[in-house]
């Protein structure tokens, strides 16, 4: 099983200010997860289906 986390090529910290309620710096509750396009939780069971991994970095990033 994998985790959401910074580990993960796919994962970044939210662009969006207050994400975590505090507005303060990286003390956040979510990732931003390329792949998916949206908020994930932050080492939380990975959404994305093992179908869809990939062990390489994403385009751009």
């Amino acid at each position: 099983m994998r985790f959401c986390d910074l580990k993960c090529p796919w994962a970044s910290f939210p662009k969006e200010k207050g994400v975590d309620g505090a507005g303060s710096c990286r003390t956040f509750a979510a990732l931003h997860c390329q792949k998916l396009g949206r908020l994930v939780h932050k080492n939380g069971p990975c959404p994305v289906p093992d179908t869809e991994r990939e062990s390489r970095k994403p385009d751009g990033a």
